[in-house]
């Protein structure tokens, strides 16, 4: 077969059947990649290049920046940053009405800049908050839904392990990323607050107020938060004074939460084995995915799959919005479905040259990538975080935490809105501090 963009097809509907079979998709990327490369070059190049491609993977340095922040949010988890988070929150603000919900969103955003994980936030403030919510009396629906939204958080506001990933992809700065992130990290915070305002507002047993909290016992939250204040402020500070690199700030991250647990006496031996075992496992999930994709990159890319879907387009005269829009629609679907890493490392190598295409900034479309995968993650009948939830919270059914989620699913897709309308708000920030 001597046409390569048949091969190139042909290809991709291999791996998709591959994943419907639940061949795991790092596998499934490698397979069809390295079968349509053998199909048009031959056996011999298709093993170089598989060997060259896992050679270079296992050999980037900017990689090294992964499993130390997965180290890190591991180590955080066990040393009970979240709940020190949460209980700040929740002193400050935990007697208004919808407040411990709030405090939730609060919580959620504070661990995520920590942990860097959507999954990993979710199932640490499901553990932390839903008791409280449930022993307050707040409706399940409201307690689930704001946990389960909040929870996404984690892989925007940064440090995003996601976005490390898309950086190394698409060859832009991680800094430039982290930076582009911090006003729509704002952006979410402030709207899922708005959702939480909406739905104590059109039922205000939705989330009761309680008893005010003493200034004594909000002077012990925050002593008690010390660490996790911290530790945030050293990552976030030395990554954007130019203090560390990225490497650097999750080396520094990984130790000091480290010594967080030790000090507290919470890194027990069966703690640290499974932190260290769930670190090795994750991040070898992601070497492989990362080496199945990039054979199936280099393949797609040689094939000319973008080049012609990017000069069809053209040809057809379709407005870009309308293009964006259908792909932030198959967006969601796929993150509804994928695990987040995966969604996208599928749809990079089509996706991007048709955004770059257009005229638009990578970093800007990684910003809203992420913030696509997000919604995809508490978006029904699928969502990961919706099922991390109900995996803690067995009393509570899943049509219960769906319908808690809609306000929060409406705030997320505002924002998607503002900023693909306004792509500015995004890119000012790294444009004042002249980041590229």
């Amino acid at each position: 077969m001597n046409d390569p963009l048949i091969v190139g097809m042909l290809g991709m509907a291999g791996m998709f059947l591959l994943i419907a079979l639940h061949v795991p998709i790092g596998v499934a990327m490698g397979i069809a990649g390295f079968l349509a490369f053998a199909a048009n070059s031959g056996v011999g190049p298709a093993f170089s290049l598989f060997g060259t491609e896992a050679a270079s993977a296992m050999g980037n340095l900017d990689l090294v920046a992964i499993p130390l922040f997965l180290l890190m949010g591991g180590f955080a988890s066990a040393a009970g940053l979240s709940s020190d988070i949460y209980r700040l929150a929740h002193a400050m603000i935990g007697h208004k009405r919808g407040g411990l919900a709030a405090s939730t969103i609060f919580g959620c955003a504070g661990f995520g800049a920590v942990c860097g994980s959507s999954v990993a936030t979710a199932s640490a403030m499901t553990t932390v908050a839903l008791p409280e919510m449930h022993s307050r009396g707040y409706l399940p629906s409201l307690a689930t839904g704001c946990i389960a939204a909040g929870g996404t958080l984690g892989i925007l506001i940064p440090p995003s392990i996601i976005m490390v990933i898309y950086a190394l992809l698409t060859e832009q700065f991680v800094i430039t990323l982290y930076v582009a992130a911090i006003i729509p990290s704002l952006i979410a915070v402030t709207l899922q607050l708005l959702a939480v305002a909406w739905v104590v507002r059109a039922d205000p047993l939705a989330g009761p107020a309680g008893p005010r909290v003493a200034w004594t016992q909000r002077l012990a939250a925050i002593r008690g938060s010390w660490a996790a204040l911290a530790l945030t402020l050293i990552i976030f500070g030395g990554i954007y004074g130019g203090i560390f690199t990225v490497n650097e700030a999750a080396a520094v991250g990984a130790a000091l939460s480290f010594l967080v647990a030790w000090a507290r006496l919470r890194l027990t031996r069966a703690i640290l084995i499974r932190t260290l075992t769930e670190t090795a496992s994750t991040t070898g999930m992601i070497y492989m995915v990362l080496i199945g994709a990039n054979v199936l990159t280099y393949f797609v890319t040689a094939s000319g799959m973008p080049a012609a879907m990017v000069e069809g387009i053209q040809h057809l005269g379709l407005p870009p919005l309308l293009v964006i829009t259908v792909l932030l629609i198959l967006y969601i679907i796929l993150g509804a479905i994928f695990e987040e890493v995966s969604v996208m490392l599928i749809t990079l190598p089509f996706v991007l040259p048709m955004i770059t295409g257009f005229g638009y900034s990578p970093v800007w479309w990684g910003i809203i990538n992420v913030i696509v995968i997000e919604i995809g993650m508490i978006c029904p009948p699928i969502g990961l975080n919706v099922f991390v939830v109900h995996g803690l919270a067995r009393d509570v059914p899943l049509k219960t935490i769906y319908s808690g989620i809609m306000p929060f699913l409406y705030s997320d897709i505002a924002r998607l809105a503002l900023l693909v309308l306004l792509p500015g708000i995004t890119l000012w920030l790294p444009n004042v501090m002249g980041l590229k």
